[in-house]
């Protein structure tokens, strides 16, 4: 597995990291615990350096299973986690809170479940519009002097968020969705990262698992599957989104390899600082995206495909009106 630099302060990673969200939480019913462990073992052993976690995830129960699976290989790895929201005492999101003295018990307490020391990047989940960025900035900026953080990250920020925060601490990585699906970082966001020598750390890099092409609109999500209310996935929308698949197909049958796989060695070939995280319970989908990460698109196959993406426009929001809220940029 070839190796990427996040930011400034060089966090360096494997090319493509390991969403370990769905193990646990939105995407139907979790893995057992000894699954989990095992994927993601392996993922170490294909050459995954970078874990994505987060408190909310669960709530908890994520960040514990990340944590008991690196507990023993924690020095070859590095361990993502996030801040930012309010969890009822039954577990689920209450809206938004980064006031200082929440980061700080949030850090203290996914320590604890991640069985470590130290978070390498500790991420803001969602901007919180109640608190001034620069309070956030600060209070990590404490954090990484005390020795229990590394490196400052962000999650669907935009622009003046971004600026205001690097100012005061320096931003390692943001983290929000950006795929042949949802190239809306593209217009600012990039630039902005670009010049501000910040990485870009793509979640949902396969559409939430519409790009692979094994979803249209016949598929049907259980109650338990956060896909099942996002209005993007409605069987309607699927249908009028199926062009971008097909194109993706037809690239994919063109090189031999899976749309899985063109669609994340794609986001690589964006930028050399841009590190896709996918995520999955199964360990032959491990090993296909993992395999992305010495698939070369040329020239030619790039511009072909962006003018095919140039024709295509996504049809549905991709949040519920709720999760929509939750994005302030």
């Amino acid at each position: 597995m070839k190796t990427r630099t996040l930011g400034s302060k060089k966090l360096e990673v494997s090319a493509l990291g390991l969403g370990c969200m769905g193990m646990s939480f939105a995407y139907g019913q979790p893995v057992e615990e000894s699954v989990g462990i095992n994927l993601i073992h392996a993922a170490i052993d294909l050459g995954v350096t970078l874990f994505d976690t987060a408190e909310v995830y669960g709530a908890y129960t994520n960040e514990v299973l990340v944590g008991k699976a690196l507990a023993s290989k924690r020095d070859k790895v590095k361990i993502a986690t996030k801040f930012g929201f309010a969890i009822d005492e039954n577990g689920k999101q209450s809206g938004l809170d980064s006031r200082p003295e929440h980061i700080k018990e949030v850090v203290e307490a996914s320590l604890v479940r991640l069985q470590t020391d130290h978070i390498d990047l500790l991420y803001q989940h969602r901007v919180d519009p109640n608190i001034p960025i620069e309070d956030v900035a600060g209070t990590v900026k404490e954090l990484i002097e005390a020795g229990k953080v590394g490196h400052f990250g962000l999650s669907e920020a935009g622009v003046d968020v971004i600026r205001r925060a690097h100012a005061v601490q320096p931003v390692t990585a943001l983290q929000s969705e950006y795929s042949m699906w949802w190239r809306e970082p593209e217009e600012e966001v990039l630039p902005t990262l670009e010049e501000l020598g910040i990485g870009f750390v793509p979640f949902s890099p396969l559409g939430r698992g519409f790009l692979t092409g094994t979803l249209n609109e016949t598929t049907r999500f259980n109650n338990s599957d956060f896909r099942s209310a996002v209005p993007r996935f409605s069987a309607e929308n699927r249908k009028a989104n199926q062009d971008f698949v097909n194109l993706v197909q037809e690239v994919a049958e063109s090189k031999q390899v899976t749309p899985a796989q063109v669609a994340l060695a794609w986001l690589l070939a964006q930028k050399p600082w841009i590190v896709p995280i996918p995520g999955t319970t199964k360990r032959h989908r491990l090993e296909e995206n993992l395999a992305a990460a010495s698939i070369e698109l040329s020239r030619v196959e790039l511009a072909d495909i962006d003018a095919g993406l140039s024709k295509l426009t996504v049809v549905g929001d991709r949040y519920t009106e709720a999760g929509q809220k939750l994005i302030n940029r």
